[in-house]
């Protein structure tokens, strides 16, 4: 019994780690990696920036955009709304220092958060 309940608590330790939450996806995010239909592109000055409130600022070199952003209630799917664009893209995985999210508009971006 004492065996099943240190498994049990092992594994819910390690599903609530990897969960992501809207108060950990507040702050500056890097492009790290794009990749779509195979091909891998290393992006340069491109970030997401996740505010309170759902305020979103979208930075790809001299250009930004602000937004609105809402992570579902399952963390599961992250909504971006820039303008009349609006994309959901799934989480594939989440830590405290990397975040990897997909759709099939965009393919699979990789990003790291910044410490500003």
């Amino acid at each position: 019994m004492k065996i099943l309940l240190t498994l049990l608590s092992f594994c819910m330790i390690s599903l609530v780690s990897n969960a992501q939450t809207s108060k950990e996806l507040i702050g500056k995010w890097k492009l790290v990696k794009e990749t779509k239909g195979g091909v891998v592109k290393t992006p340069e000055d491109t970030y997401q920036i996740f505010m309170e409130d759902g305020v979103f600022k979208g930075v790809n070199g001299d250009n930004s955009r602000k937004g609105k952003w809402k992570l579902s209630d399952d963390n599961k799917e992250l909504t971006i709304k820039i303008s009349i664009i609006s994309l959901t893209f799934d989480v594939e995985y989440f830590d405290a220092k990397k975040r990897i999210i997909s759709n099939d508009k965009t393919g699979t971006l990789e990003y790291e958060k910044v410490e500003d």
